[in-house]
């Protein structure tokens, strides 16, 4: 019954190898002066392409002198640090909308036609593999920026994934690769080969991949996945553990060049920042660790990163299947329920409830038959019999112990190698997640374990109920 899917999308990152491309600076007519005192500002060891991007920004009117932050070689790579001091909640940066890569700027774009009823997330993929192509692209300058892959499982070789083994994010790294192919699939068959005045280049699956890979580490998300947008320069920002809210993005009415006005994404700063240190954003609070290895290659070292989800399922097999689906649906559940179990942090609330629901059976199906369907749910938040809470112990251990049987190693072989260090990145990925897993599952394990230990001792539904008809007299 333990199985699990767990995944997310996107959120910005940017680390990884810079795709070093060297473009000739076009000509401008516009003023050199801010501009000028703004490259001089930037670390010489920066590559020419981010050199060649932020004088494009300079030009464009995005950054200007008073901006507070400007790219820097950082721990990560690539990053923004500070300029000067900066306060807690100060603005660093504003784009403006018409810099954002979004299904607006694909409608308006000379393929938006044919990225009608498209997935967001596919029109812009391939409005960036355009953009890529083009020699006279608008966003030429951004794509040069652009890494050619970053850790995310997705990019490992056989090899690379072998070392995740066991894992939910070795099942949940095969399954959006599938979801990824087929799509590419689609897509090619009903628009790319029949539109090739528009698309009069190769796109292989792997440029696909390179699209929808830039997408799950960069794309900013507000109000769900039918928002997606790129955000030049913003994107810039590296993400850190020290950051602990996410609401320092907004967007906001305000200048966006010397005589003009619009919507523009903003970025306020979560932390005080002095001179030279990295401006730094927050990916996402509930993200586990491997979320961060799929989304963007890399993790935490924060146990409270480290997560396992338990999937349930109601069997169609069941003659109550009707109304444990009935009494699941009407509390926000289904058929099947993911529950994220998370090292070192209480159980779900309605975990407990969805497992004695699940394993209702024999003499204790009557509660189906005589009580309503939302008091059988209240009734389940306290154990219904020996029999029902046994068995849920019984099940969630056996699970846990089978899934912990198709790791290839021990947590405690997992730490020594942690401990000894000199682990290659993404090797360092998968000994990190493998490990919280496994600790997740023994966590999850032992729980129920002492819970088959108590069982003795616990107060059931029969017992309860007597009590309320005042028919159980007081122990003496």
């Amino acid at each position: 019954m333990a199985s699990v899917f767990s995944s997310s999308f996107l959120c910005p990152l940017k680390t990884a190898k810079l795709r070093i491309k060297l473009q000739t600076l076009q000509s401008s007519q516009k003023p050199f002066l801010i501009n000028s005192l703004q490259l001089r500002e930037l670390d010489p060891k920066i590559p020419q392409p981010v050199q060649t991007f932020w004088k494009w920004l300079c030009d464009e009117g995005v950054v200007s002198i008073k901006t507070p932050v400007k790219p820097g070689i950082v721990a990560e790579g690539l990053g923004l640090v500070a300029k000067r001091d900066i306060s807690k909640g100060e603005t660093v940066l504003g784009v403006p909308k018409r810099f954002w890569i979004n299904t607006d700027a694909v409608a308006e774009s000379e393929i938006g036609n044919v990225c009608t009823g498209l997935e967001p997330w596919i029109s812009l993929a391939l409005f960036l593999l355009r953009e890529k192509w083009k020699d006279d692209s608008k966003w030429k300058y951004y794509m040069a920026v652009l890494p050619e892959s970053t850790d995310s499982t997705i990019y490992w070789s056989e090899e690379e994934l072998s070392e995740i083994q066991g894992t939910q994010l070795l099942s949940t790294t095969l399954s959006v690769k599938e979801y990824a192919q087929n799509e590419f699939q689609k897509v090619e068959e009903q628009v790319i080969l029949g539109n090739k005045q528009l698309f009069p280049f190769p796109i292989t699956l792997d440029d696909f991949f390179w699209a929808f890979g830039i997408l799950r580490s960069r794309a900013f998300s507000r109000g769900g996945i039918q928002n997606l947008m790129l955000v030049p320069f913003a994107d810039l920002a590296n993400h850190s553990v020290k950051v602990t809210t996410e609401d320092h993005i907004n967007e906001i009415g305000g200048p966006a060049g010397l005589f003009s006005w619009d919507l523009l994404f903003s970025f306020q700063s979560p932390l005080k920042l002095k001179a030279g240190d990295q401006f730094l954003i927050q990916y996402g609070l509930n993200k586990s660790n491997a979320d961060m290895a799929i989304g963007y290659g890399f993790i935490e070292p924060n146990s409270a990163r480290d997560a396992f989800t338990l999937t349930l399922e109601i069997s169609k097999t069941d003659e109550f299947y009707g109304d444990k689906l009935d009494i699941a649906e009407s509390n926000g559940l289904g058929e099947t329920a993911d529950f994220d179990i998370k090292l070192g942090q209480s159980l779900p609330p309605s975990l407990f409830s969805y497992l004695r629901l699940v394993a209702l059976g024999g003499t204790d199906n009557f509660l189906l038959e005589s009580i309503s369907g939302n008091a059988v749910w209240n009734l389940l938040e306290l154990p219904v019999s020996r029999a029902n809470e046994e068995l849920i112990c019984k099940v969630v251990r056996d699970s846990c112990r089978s899934a912990l049987s198709g790791y290839n190693t021990t947590i405690e072989e997992d730490e020594k190698l942690m401990k000894e260090g000199n682990l290659g990145s993404r090797l360092q990925i998968a000994v990190g997640v493998r490990a919280g897993e496994k600790k997740v599952l023994q966590q999850l394990h032992d729980i129920f374990k002492e819970r088959e230990l108590e069982l003795d001792e616990l107060e059931y539904y029969q017992e309860r109920r007597l009590k309320d008809l005042d028919l159980v007299g007081e122990p003496k």
